[in-house]
């Protein structure tokens, strides 16, 4: 992967990450429920730092960083996205939040294993790390709203 790559493929999931943002802020100031304006508010300011990062990483280079990793159940990836209407049902909206995690991790995840430099494939892994995290919070919240009677 050559500098021009790798500066189109990070300006695009900067992209996505503005996206997300958008999204993430969207749903935070429209839905009543506190713990879930809470969660996206938190969610839009993460996709915020990792735009950041990302930009970073366009100004200076790759650095190693290190983050957790986490399970992915893989609890929505099959349901089909519901269309984005002003009128979206709580549990739509988390399923679009959930798929647009999935999107990104799989992005990642895909940008590092077609990496030939090692710090490059570093840091594409650990940003799928950190969108499979994202995926995972929301799926918890999403099978405690589409499952209530589990509980």
């Amino acid at each position: 992967m050559d500098q021009d790559d790798f500066k189109r493929i990070l300006s695009t999931a900067i992209d996505r990450e503005v996206e997300s943002y958008t999204y993430y802020r969207m749903v935070s100031d429209k839905v009543k429920d506190k713990a879930l304006k809470r969660l996206f508010a938190e969610l839009a300011e993460d996709e915020t730092n990792h735009r950041t990062t990302l930009e970073g990483f366009l100004s200076k280079g790759v650095k190693n960083l290190k983050f957790e990793t986490s399970a992915d159940y893989k609890v929505v990836d099959a349901l089909p996205t519901p269309p984005l209407t002003a009128n979206l049902k709580p549990v739509e909206g988390l399923v679009i939040a959930i798929k647009k995690e999935l999107e990104a991790m799989q992005m990642y995840t895909q940008l590092a294993a077609s990496s030939m430099d090692a710090g490059q494939k570093a840091v594409f892994s650990q940003l799928a790390s950190m969108e499979r995290g994202h995926k995972l919070r929301l799926e918890d919240i999403y099978t405690n709203m589409a499952f209530p009677e589990v509980w």
